[in-house]
């Protein structure tokens, strides 16, 4: 169902929410197509004529993954919205298999407006609960990305310590989980800790440019990482990609001089 309202604004929503719960809707302003939930809020976004890049500079931040795993051969994203990091993943690690797990089918019903691919042989959107998805992975994934959000921020089950437990039991030796914690939600303190738990300390928080975002970034297994080599594949990164490897790797190993859990034994 669609509507036209004034100077050409398109909004458009999903019709199987029951009543009672918050219905995504698809605000369209002729440059640009975003996902919301209400009016003030964006939850996703993307340039109608660049569909496969990346409009937040969180998101951009996230795909520092690739300095960790510049191959990984199995990407499991947690929340779908309007699709920004499953397409770039998609397009740009052609390489790998990419499974994203979204609990509401509403947003999964908008898919074709923010022109997510269809399901293939590497690219999948599953509907499912994040957690109960992940408490059933084991050693699967080289890389998970966490970016799932409802109406009112990131919910409980996805930020538990049972489910950051659950994620480093999903990933494979020297795997790297990337968490969105939007400071602005109020889960930060939460996840932070948490995160910092299951994966024995090696964590990584690092703020987006907009300020709006803290990207916390964790590894898994006992080496520690070779900075020098990271900041020699970010440059190679760029060559192929329009993201600014470089300063992620910069920003990167600056936090990680200060903690203990990435210094050589």
């Amino acid at each position: 169902m669609a509507r036209r309202s004034k100077e050409g604004v398109t909004v458009s929503a999903a019709s199987v929410t029951p009543p009672g719960k918050v219905r995504p809707f698809v605000y369209d302003d002729g440059e640009e197509v975003s996902l919301r939930f209400d009016i003030r809020a964006v939850q996703s976004a993307m340039h109608k004529h660049l569909p496969f890049e990346l409009v937040f500079s969180y998101t951009r931040l996230m795909m520092g993954f690739l300095l960790f795993r510049p191959e990984p051969r199995d990407i499991l994203i947690i929340g779908l919205g309007g699709g920004s990091l499953s397409k770039y993943c998609y397009r740009h690690v052609p390489e790998a298999r990419i499974v994203t797990v979204e609990i509401n089918e509403d947003v999964i019903a908008l898919r074709d407006q923010f022109g997510i691919p269809p399901d293939d042989e590497r690219f999948t959107v599953v509907h499912a609960d994040g957690a109960e998805y992940v408490a059933d992975c084991y050693d699967s994934a080289d890389v998970i990305l966490l970016d799932g959000y409802d109406a009112d921020g990131v919910p409980d089950a996805l930020c538990s310590q049972f489910f950051f437990n659950r994620c480093a039991q999903a990933l494979r030796d020297d795997g790297v989980l990337v968490s969105n914690a939007d400071e602005a939600g109020g889960r930060l303190g939460v996840c932070e800790p948490r995160l910092r738990k299951a994966f024995g300390g090696k964590l990584m928080a690092v703020t987006s440019d907009s300020g709006f975002n803290q990207i916390l970034f964790a590894l898994k297994g006992e080496e520690t990482p070779d900075w020098e080599t990271l900041r020699q594949r970010a440059v190679q990164l760029e060559a192929s990609q329009n993201l600014n490897f470089q300063a992620m790797a910069l920003k990167l190993s600056a936090e990680a001089e200060a903690n203990p859990a990435f210094r050589p034994i």
